[in-house]
């Protein structure tokens, strides 16, 4: 090599060789979900960081998989984990065994956590080098940079005079806790419980969590954390494409419930038909009233302004004692639900209808204390034919016809020792009630609400079936790296 040229490769390879000492510095947690699909990929990533760190140094990070940290069932939610075992200074020499929290993962070198997304892609070097530029002595709380961008439900309407304001993190590109913060949470958990009954938008809550009313350190926008590939810079990228296993679910396996009364009859079924009915090749719709021209089916439970476990509970009776065997797959949406059934059929080419399922956006409820997880309704709750088999040969029922439907089959799979499995791609909301930079990295399967929009025009927007849907070569790419 000529002088010139090992000069300039001389800073390249002293860069390599510094982070190479600090991966001992880095805990990486993946926020996995037990679900066989979802654990595999979560698997898959922690190959690959592995193997970057084989690359750059024999001393190899601890890399942790969130849902073998705890059996606990709020462990998705994080902050329960962070006080459950002893403090730090006690546990300095342990190593990592499945049970744990957080504060015994770790000895007195380790400076981050840094938590990601099962489809988060980390480049270790450059994620490295990014975290250098902090000291690690100080409290930081790093990620990229999400606000709303006028208040909403799903926020409690928080900071209503100025949504933009409050930043919290997309946990698609990553986010990471220096230890001094770390052990300050784990601190005040251990002095005061949290407070909050329900779980809703974890990113959200967990951002506000740590700011702490102005006690706290805001996040830190990192650009190196990113959710595209556009930018060389970037530490991190997501995955983004839907998801593809094989071949997309027969629509023929697919059977979709809507629930409705007679009151909506006449403007939500017709957006129904007008937007995403025409996909599903198995549809029926449930009522309080039977009408011979949409048509309804009357299960003989009176609506009730909230809650419809009655109504809810007779589908899923009706579906396994009187469709055919074969069919694989349940749906049940509400009449102001949107939805792709193309994208569906994608998505549960993933998951085996042999295992019990249970798929939707995922809330919580009385996690800090015992609670149990929950799909929410308005964006879709999918069953397996065997989570519905085992769910009504337990004992487990509505505790009155008005019960809320989505939080007693939470209480009840919740059990029967059923996880509740969680996609993104779900929406309980409005498209304008999330971040366009969070939309942006996503291919939507529904949102929920027809509340001072356009339904139409906002199915045509972000859930018709495009050629791009038919075609999708990028999710062969998904299947291949299976």
């Amino acid at each position: 090599m000529r002088p010139a040229a090992r000069r300039r490769a001389l800073p390249a390879l002293l860069s390599l060789l510094t982070c190479s000492l600090d991966l001992k510095g880095i805990v990486f947690v993946i926020q996995s979900q037990s679900n066989s699909f979802h654990a595999k990929r979560a698997e898959e990533l922690r190959r690959g960081i592995l193997q970057q760190a084989a690359d750059l140094t024999q001393e190899l990070p601890r890399v942790l998989l969130l849902h073998e940290l705890s059996k606990q069932e709020g462990a998705w939610t994080i902050l329960p984990l962070l006080p459950q075992y002893v403090e730090l200074e006690m546990c300095k020499f342990l190593t990592f065994q499945p049970g744990h929290s957080f504060s015994v993962t770790y000895n007195r070198n380790s400076s981050w956590i840094f938590f990601c997304e099962e489809e988060t892609r980390i480049q270790v070097p450059e994620l490295l080098e990014t975290l250098r530029r902090y000291d690690p002595s100080k409290e930081w709380f790093l990620g990229k940079a999400l606000h709303d961008e006028e208040s909403t439900i799903i926020h409690h309407y928080a900071f209503s005079e100025n949504p933009t304001v409050f930043k919290y993190p997309d946990f698609a590109a990553g986010w990471a806790l220096s230890i001094p913060l770390l052990n300050k949470l784990t601190k005040r958990l251990k002095s005061e419980s949290l407070r909050s009954d329900f779980t809703i938008d974890l990113k959200h809550e967990i951002a506000l969590y740590i700011w702490d009313k102005g006690d706290g350190p805001p996040l830190t926008p990192v650009p190196e954390l990113c959710t595209d590939s556009v930018d060389a810079h970037c530490a991190t990228t997501f995955h983004s494409s839907l998801p593809l296993c094989g071949n997309p679910v027969k629509k023929e396996d697919i059977f979709v419930a809507v629930k409705t009364c007679m009151k909506f009859h006449g403007d939500r079924i017709p957006v129904v038909k007008q937007t995403w009915a025409g996909q599903a090749v198995l549809i029926e719709y449930y009522s309080d009233y039977a009408e011979s021209s949409i048509p309804t089916v009357d299960l003989g439970v009176p609506n009730t302004d909230r809650g419809h476990c009655g109504k809810t509970f007779a589908i899923l009776e009706r579906f396994l004692n009187h469709s055919h065997d074969k069919i694989s797959w349940l749906v049940i949406v509400d009449d102001d639900t949107l939805i792709s059934i193309s994208r569906l059929q994608h998505l549960l080419s993933c998951y085996e209808s042999g295992e019990p399922v249970f798929l939707g956006e995922r809330y919580g409820y009385g996690l800090a204390t015992g609670g149990y997880s929950y799909i929410t309704g308005g964006g879709g709750m999918v069953f397996s034919r065997e989570a519905i088999r085992r769910l009504l040969a337990s004992k487990c029922r509505c505790y009155s016809n008005d019960a809320p439907d989505d939080m007693v089959l939470g209480m009840c799979f919740s059990g029967l020792g059923v996880p509740v499995t969680h996609s993104p791609l779900f929406h309980q909301a409005r498209p304008v009630d999330y971040p366009k930079d969070y939309l942006s990295h996503q291919v939507p399967i529904s949102f929920h609400k027809h509340w001072n929009i356009d339904p139409v025009k906002v199915y045509v927007t972000w859930l018709a079936p495009s050629e791009e849907d038919k075609a999708r070569p990028e999710t062969q790419g998904f299947k291949d790296e299976l």
